[in-house]
C-alpha cells in the first residue's frame, strides 16, 4: 500500500470526508433505525446478494409476519419460505429459521454469531457492529470498491479491504463509517461508470477511472441451476398444497427438475413423499 497513506493526516481526512458526506446524504433505511439484533440480522441476511430496493419491501413484510426471533421459531419453514418469496437464495430463509429454532436469543459476540447456521465472518461482524456497537473491520462489495479505489487505485481483495478498514475506519463511529462506505459504493463509486465528479473522497482518491473487468465469466443466470431451483420453490409457494413431481417438471419444462428437487429435499427446503413435493410443514 502506498506509504502516503501511512501518514496520520490522510486517514483522518478520508474519515472526515466520508462521515461528513453521510451526515448530508446517507440513505434513510429502516434497518439503520434499530439496534435490535434480530432485525439487524434479518436485514443483513436479506441484503446478501440482493439489491436494497428489493429488500425494502420484503424486510417490512417479513418483520410484520415474524416480528421477533420467537415468532419466527414458532412458524413452519413453509410459511417462512412463502414470506421470503421473491428474494431468492432460499437457503438464507432456512438458515434464519434454524437460528430461531436453536437460539431463544442471539449471541452477542462475533465468534458466537459466526457459529450460527449460514452466518459467515462478514455478517457476524456487521451484526456485532450495527446491533451491539462493536468496532469491527469488515468489508462487503461496496466497501472493497470504495476503500480499494481510494487507497490502492483499484477494487481491493477482501483481505486487503479488511486491512484497509482496520487502518482507516472510525473507532468512535464504526456503524456510520460502514454505512457511509456502503452508500458511496452503491450510489457514487459504482462498479461501472462511477460518478467521480461528485465523490466526497475525489481529492485524495488514487483511482484513475479505469478498472479492468474481471476475467471470470459467471454462468448466465437463465442457464443456471439456481434459476430452476427458484422456479421449483416459486411453484410450491403459489400452490395450495403438494404438487406432483411430474406436474413440476411439465410446468417448468427443464430436465433438471427431478435432480434439483432431490437436492432441495436434502437441504430441507422441500418435502417429498409418494411422488409429490411440498414446502416443509414443520
Amino acid at each position: 500500500m502506498p506509504e502516503l497513506y501511512d501518514t496520520l493526516a490522510l486517514p483522518a481526512t478520508l474519515r472526515r470526508r466520508v462521515l461528513a458526506w453521510y451526515r448530508r446524504s446517507g440513505r434513510d433505511l429502516p434497518w439503520r433505525q434499530t439496534r435490535d439484533p434480530y432485525r439487524v440480522l434479518v436485514s443483513e441476511v436479506m441484503l446478501q446478494q440482493t439489491q436494497v430496493s428489493r429488500v425494502l419491501v420484503a424486510y417490512r413484510r417479513f418483520l410484520a409476519r415474524f416480528p421477533t426471533l420467537s415468532a419466527l421459531s414458532r412458524a413452519s419453514l413453509g410459511d417462512v419460505l412463502r414470506e421470503w418469496s421473491g428474494l431468492g437464495y432460499n437457503r438464507r430463509a432456512r438458515d434464519l429459521h434454524r437460528i430461531a429454532r436453536m437460539h431463544p436469543s442471539l449471541p452477542r459476540t462475533v465468534a458466537g454469531l459466526d457459529a450460527l447456521p449460514g452466518i459467515g465472518a462478514y455478517t457476524a461482524s456487521a451484526v456485532a457492529c450495527f446491533a451491539f456497537g462493536e468496532t469491527r473491520a469488515f468489508a462487503d462489495t461496496n466497501i472493497r470498491r470504495v476503500l480499494g479505489r481510494a487507497v490502492l487505485g483499484r477494487t481491493a481483495t477482501n483481505r486487503d479491504a479488511i486491512e484497509l478498514d482496520a487502518r482507516f475506519g472510525s473507532r468512535r463511529e464504526s456503524a456510520r463509517w460502514h454505512h457511509a462506505l456502503m452508500d458511496i459504493g452503491a450510489t457514487i463509486c459504482t462498479a461501472k461508470r462511477p460518478h467521480c465528479d461528485v465523490c466526497p473522497v475525489r481529492p485524495i482518491c488514487a483511482f484513475d477511472g479505469d478498472e479492468r473487468p474481471s476475467p471470470h465469466r459467471q454462468l448466465a443466470f437463465r442457464e443456471s441451476d439456481r434459476r430452476v431451483r427458484g422456479m421449483i420453490l416459486r411453484n410450491l409457494v403459489e400452490s395450495t398444497g403438494a404438487v406432483t413431481l411430474q406436474a413440476l417438471r411439465r410446468g417448468i419444462n427443464d430436465p433438471r427438475v427431478p435432480a434439483l428437487v432431490r437436492v432441495l429435499a436434502r437441504e430441507g427446503l422441500v418435502e417429498v413423499s409418494s411422488g409429490t413435493v411440498r414446502l416443509p410443514t414443520r
